[in-house]
């Protein structure tokens, strides 16, 4: 555990796009030792601040009813309550009117079975346990954002393995496949570049366009797919088949 969470002298250089108010983040791991290393890491960050910490998903969200946070690291599997529940509780709260903040899902190559339903249930990203430092931080700061890419690297390869274990969802008569009709094919394009990890900037240079531009295209892909996120919208084209694993 410790090795997999190295706080070198000097904190991390901190986001240039950070919000004034410090990011509020809830760890919500059954194993102390895994949430004393992701809060050394935060907290290492003026931009960052953990707020939250919880053993299980009942006493998350007893927690957060009380303490809201922007961003929650959610284990999968915990006593009592685990993180898909817990995530999808947090989620249909949100669909009442209430606060919802963004989850990233914590797990393993060897869960990924859970990897679908945790988007289902409201996930924005993943972080393999074992991820760098870095790495976390980025996932943090990328899903806070909203806007941004996909990243990190491991959202991409989780969600390519998982669809290539699920063929069958990708069928013409498929709701995926029926959303994926209603976009112009300029969406096409631009939810392409989405699954391939292309930030909005990014995509506006392949495609000539202004990055205002893009959003915009985002935000009606978002609407006709009925996706949270980016990230819901990128399994959305994997399961339709717009996107292949690999390509």
């Amino acid at each position: 555990m410790t090795d997999a969470f190295p706080v070198p002298d000097g904190a991390y250089a901190a986001d240039p796009l950070a919000p004034l108010e410090p990011v509020r983040i809830a760890l919500v791991d059954d194993q102390q030792l895994v949430r004393a290393g992701f809060r050394m890491v935060i907290d290492s960050q003026p931009d960052l601040t953990v707020a939250v910490e919880a053993g299980d998903g009942l006493q998350a969200l007893r927690l957060l009813a009380d303490h809201p946070v922007d961003v929650v690291l959610m284990d999968v599997r915990m006593p009592h309550l685990d993180g898909l529940q817990t995530t999808a509780r947090l989620t249909a709260a949100a669909a009442d009117g209430g606060h919802a903040p963004k989850v990233i899902v914590l797990t393993t190559f060897d869960l990924d079975e859970y990897v679908l339903e945790a988007i289902r249930s409201g996930a924005s990203g993943f972080l393999l346990k074992d991820a760098p430092p870095e790495e976390m931080l980025a996932a943090i700061r990328t899903v806070h954002r909203g806007d941004a890419v996909i990243a990190p690297s491991s959202t991409r390869r989780l969600l390519e393995h998982l669809v290539t274990a699920l063929p069958a969802e990708q069928t013409d008569d498929s709701p995926a496949h029926a959303a994926v009709e209603g976009l112009t094919e300029r969406e096409r394009e631009v939810l392409v570049l989405m699954a391939r990890g292309r930030s909005n900037t990014e995509i506006a240079g392949d495609l000539f366009v202004a990055e205002a531009t893009v959003k915009t295209h985002v935000g009606r892909i978002l609407a006709k797919l009925g996706a949270r996120d980016r990230v819901q919208a990128v399994v959305t084209a994997y399961e339709a088949g717009l996107v292949r694993p690999g390509a």
